[in-house]
């Protein structure tokens, strides 16, 4: 590498390290707390810019990332910590805590927090998630989701990816995308939640009990939206 490149790099990393670092800082109470804020804002929106209802009741699985963070200065990156729920038997489950990174080159500048919410319409990505490490864009098809009362309406019919991806932006980074970002379960953080040796499937399933009063907020709150 040359020492031009390693000094690019590095001061790639001093930009963006705080930042991304930053953000992982929430516990995750907290995070569950704000995933029910961010589910609020993007679905309580104006009718004409919310998640559309139908898509929402035929979803299998909803993730919410608060306040992820993408930067980039030459390098860019991508952290975010958030949670993800399935629906079994027409109940959505206690959610599994996840966490995303993603790693990029090229002439980029500035940062931004956005807050995310994923739309699975399958069970496909969800389930490689649980069994290892899942990547947007190569293991399942993803497209910006449409928005309004009806998703058949935005589409013209048309509803063929596999997950629907939302973005609430502030900052500086002009756009936002998720190919590339790995997505993984966040095992310190059900830990914390549900105690040790709590495998992800057991708490999609209900195997878990004593969950505290904010992951269940959460839980409800998916139930309210999905159930209009």
């Amino acid at each position: 590498m040359s020492s031009r490149l390693v000094t690019l790099f590095a001061l790639g990393m001093l930009t963006l390290l705080p930042s991304l670092a930053a953000q992982a800082a929430d516990p995750p109470r907290k995070q569950a707390t704000e995933a029910v804020r961010v589910l609020r804002d993007m679905i309580d929106d104006a009718p004409d810019k919310s998640l559309p209802t139908d898509m929402l009741r035929n979803a299998h699985a909803i993730a919410v990332i608060p306040k992820m963070v993408k930067g980039g200065f030459v390098f860019s990156g991508t952290k975010g910590e958030g949670l993800i729920s399935i629906k079994h038997d027409g109940v959505w489950s206690n959610p599994n805590f996840i966490s995303l990174a993603g790693a990029g080159f090229g002439f980029q500048a500035g940062i931004q927090s956005a807050d995310v919410i994923l739309v699975f319409m399958t069970d496909r990505g969800v389930n490689e998630i649980i069994d290892g490490k899942w990547t947007m864009g190569a293991n399942a098809g993803a497209a910006a989701g449409p928005v309004g009362r009806s998703a058949t309406a935005a589409t013209d019919g048309r509803m063929n990816a596999e997950i629907y991806t939302y973005a609430r932006a502030k900052g500086l980074y002009a756009g936002i995308a998720l190919d590339g970002a790995h997505f993984s379960i966040d095992d310190d953080s059900n830990e914390q939640i549900y105690g040790p040796g709590i495998t992800p499937r057991r708490i999609f399933e209900g195997g878990v009990t004593n969950v505290p009063s904010e992951v269940v907020n959460f839980r409800d709150k998916l139930e309210e939206y999905t159930n209009r």
